[in-house]
């Protein structure tokens, strides 16, 4: 099975200048990289007007409901109990965005039905991979 999951998503962009403003955003994820999500945002936000795409962990946004989480490009945690902040760090500064927990929760859950949590090592394709590598496919 290899559906893709997406579901769009209004994210509240968190800036300088006051007050944060409403942005749509899509998750994404596919069981054919079953360890990874991205999360697209539209030209309008970005610095250079083209659409913005960052990649990261499933992992670090499901544990990113819960407890702070991340060190890296992408950072998550909670803000309350209905929303959660997601902080992207690039060599251009740092962008901030709020959404719903409940999007989040179901999202993932969308993903946790096409990929168990623990079983994503099945869906890498690495023994095709090998076998490609190696001549034998």
């Amino acid at each position: 099975m290899n559906t893709v999951i997406d579901q769009a998503v209004q994210v509240r962009l968190i800036a300088t200048t006051p007050g944060p403003y409403a942005v749509p955003a899509m998750l994404h994820y596919q069981p054919a990289d079953p360890l990874a999500v991205r999360m697209s945002f539209p030209p309008e936000i970005s610095l250079d007007g083209s659409a913005v795409d960052w990649a990261f962990a499933r992992e670090l946004l499901d544990e990113g409901l819960r407890a702070p989480a991340g060190r890296g490009d992408v950072r998550v945690r909670p803000s309350g109990p209905d929303r959660t902040v997601m902080e992207f760090h690039a060599d251009e500064g740092i962008a901030m965005v709020q959404l719903r927990t409940e999007d989040v929760r179901r999202f993932l859950a969308r993903s946790y039905a096409a990929v168990q949590a623990g079983s994503e090592a099945a869906h890498l394709g690495m023994d095709r991979a090998l076998a490609e590598l190696f001549g034998a496919a």
